[in-house]
């Protein structure tokens, strides 16, 4: 009898979870929904109810209908093949991820999974042991040295840090390993110092190409969509709620016409150094997404990967991290989607033995 009852009572706790999640998205999309009507008008009522059937109909619940009608506001007309956000997260990353997503949380992880010498790791800090990049034990007296033999700055990122928290520059005067111990788990990675172009636009935070990869149901790897993500003037590090969006053309790695402000205000420049985004062509474009496709080829698990890419003043591409749970899917879809066609994400949640679960939030553009 007590076990029947704890059974419900998780059930009903899953129930719970679940609602309260939906809830949140579609407060959070109709808030979007609302910014795009003030900056470009009323959306077409029929192009709405496009979305909302569309929702009912392919993915079985009108609880997915408030993302869909965000892209469909923006682009002014519904689109099939749209995947709302809060379907991938509830739908789409337990089928197609499973746990395995999670282990891009780790970020000591990675150059383990990885290897080679794309990703800028110096060195971590694990359950209270302090390692080199390539897992080593090393001293807490030693590691100012080791990690400052070839670079002026470093970056200790918090395992789990997203969307710019958990994110602390260091230099060789203020560094100190008891303060990495106050933080927590995490790795030490160089300072990138980034390309022309990217500088460009500003020259403090670095630039990052998000690129985004999906394993299909025959194990081919491919690249589904981009953004290069900039941040302001002022900033050391990019910030959610600053950053400047703006949709790249994935066949040629051109920058599109227009970025997008955490508003959704279109802007054509960067809003402090007024560099123009039209015509303007990624650096080692081709060899960012080679990168990333060998790469998640060694972990295909996972089946769609966010990946945080840049490329310095070398020319060389660095990894700067990669996000295997709710990597971000709805700017992609909201300015260039349908980003995910023919991977039958649609068809998920009425699979045998399937049952959806409550997800993370996200990234709000």
């Amino acid at each position: 009898m007590l076990s029947d009852v704890e059974s419900v009572v998780r059930r009903s706790a899953k129930r719970v979870a679940q609602y309260r999640f939906h809830l949140d998205h579609a407060a959070q999309a109709k808030r979007v929904l609302q910014l795009l009507e003030e900056k470009y008008g009323r959306a077409d009522p029929a192009n709405l109810k496009l979305a909302d059937a569309y929702a009912s109909d392919v993915f079985g619940d009108a609880i997915y209908a408030p993302w869909l009608r965000v892209y469909t506001a923006f682009n002014g007309a519904f689109k099939e093949g749209w995947i709302p956000d809060n379907y991938y997260a509830t739908v789409v990353m337990p089928y197609m991820k499973g746990g395995y997503g999670k282990i891009s949380n780790l970020k000591p992880i990675s150059q383990l999974i990885f290897g080679g010498d794309v990703l800028p790791d110096l060195a971590y800090y694990v359950n209270g042991l302090f390692f080199t990049d390539q897992s080593v034990v090393v001293p807490a007296h030693e590691l100012k040295d080791i990690i400052f033999e070839h670079t002026e700055r470093v970056v200790f990122k918090l395992d789990g840090s997203m969307q710019g928290n958990g994110v602390h520059i260091f230099d060789r005067t203020n560094f100190d390993p008891e303060v990495i111990r106050s933080l927590g788990n995490g790795v030490i990675q160089k300072f990138i110092i980034q390309h022309r172009l990217f500088k460009a636009f500003a020259s403090k935070p670095v630039a990052t190409l998000r690129l985004t990869t999906v394993v299909d149901d025959a194990g081919r790897i491919s690249l589904r969509a981009a953004f290069l993500r900039l941040g302001r003037a002022d900033d050391t590090h990019i910030l959610i709620d600053r950053e400047v969006c703006v949709p790249v053309k994935i066949e040629t790695g051109e920058l599109c016409d227009e970025g997008y402000l955490g508003n959704w205000g279109a802007v054509e420049a960067h809003p402090d150094s007024g560099v123009r985004f039209a015509g303007m062509k990624l650096p080692a474009f081709a060899q960012c997404v080679a990168t990333v496709l060998r790469l998640h080829g060694k972990i295909p698990f996972a089946r769609c990967v966010g990946w945080d890419v840049t490329v310095d003043a070398d020319d060389r591409v660095q990894v700067m991290e990669w996000n295997g749970e709710h990597n971000d899917v709805k700017f992609s879809e909201t300015t260039q989607g349908p980003c995910f066609m023919g991977l039958n994400w649609e068809k998920l949640h009425a699979a045998p033995g399937f049952s959806p679960r409550a997800g993370s939030q996200g990234r709000t553009p």
